[in-house]
């Protein structure tokens, strides 16, 4: 398999740093990486980031203003360092562990922050449904959402009934780069107070034809963040077979925690979307 063009920053830098930067040989040696420590290294960081994530949810702050804002540094953290670790492969054993404890804090957080929500808003209700939503955070269906899109995607990818061609990753790398800098324009709305209609989680509470169509728009990025899977394992198979060292395990398993975080943060806002239309069917 050629190397393609992956719509993940991380695993494209890869193929630019392997000569130029450090000079070695793709030659298979016995310090090269292989599949069992890249599946290791990835369930090492996924791990961890499980574990802070809980320990978030579990001991910071419950204001809602105080979960939002420490989901704003996190984030930030959680750039720098992906930024650090793109720019050298060779420091991923030591930054990707980091990394998946700040993304991990993040997620946990955004978690939480909208548990809390939904639970402010739907307190006053006495349906059964209702009190089963109170009761359940959404972590739970979140996972079993990212859980079953890695299933899929990588079903498919082994059967080879999905393959990362160069067209498809190009209409999914401008997919995911349209996706973007919408997010942006969204988030800077919302640091002045404006909500996108639609698109935003505000759609959610309003019912009707909004909540519809912001429900579409949650599936259809989930989906595009699955594909990106797609392109991930084709970029991680290729880079394996090139015989790169070893430390591009723990490399190729924090690209991967990159994109496995987006697909849970497009899983908790769409279990928050199906828990609204769920109170309001009842």
């Amino acid at each position: 398999m050629s190397f393609v063009a992956s719509s993940n920053p991380a695993l494209s830098a890869i193929e630019q740093q392997q000569q130029q930067q450090y000079g070695y040989s793709t030659a298979q040696s016995e310090h090269t990486a292989t599949l069992a420590g890249v599946v290791h290294k990835t369930g090492i960081l996924t791990g961890i980031a499980v574990l802070s994530g809980g320990t978030a949810y579990a001991y910071l702050p419950v204001s809602s203003s105080l979960v939002f804002m420490s989901c704003i540094a996190a984030a930030v953290v959680c750039f720098g360092v992906g930024w650090v670790i793109a720019g050298n492969p060779r420091r991923a054993p030591v930054a990707a562990p980091f990394y998946a404890v700040i993304e991990g804090v993040f997620l946990g957080l955004l978690t939480k922050s909208l548990d809390l929500y939904l639970g402010s808003l739907l307190v006053a209700e006495a349906g059964a449904a209702t009190q089963a939503i109170l009761e359940t955070s959404l972590a739970l269906p979140a996972f079993i959402i990212t859980i079953s899109c890695v299933v899929v995607m990588l079903t498919l990818y082994s059967f080879r009934i999905i393959q990362p061609t160069k067209r498809f990753v190009s209409v999914v790398y401008t997919a995911a780069g349209a996706i973007g800098l919408t997010y942006l324009a969204m988030f800077i709305l919302s640091m002045v107070g404006i909500q996108v209609p639609y698109l935003s989680l505000g759609s959610a509470l309003q019912g009707g034809q909004a909540a519809m169509i912001g429900l579409g728009f949650n599936l259809l990025v989930l989906g595009l963040a699955s594909f990106m899977l797609i392109i991930d394992f084709g970029r991680v198979e290729a880079i394996l077979r090139s015989g790169q060292p070893a430390y591009m395990e723990w490399y190729a398993g924090f690209a991967l925690l990159v994109t496995l975080a987006w697909i849970y943060f497009e899983a908790v806002k769409l279990a928050f979307r199906l828990a609204m239309l769920l109170n309001r069917r009842n």
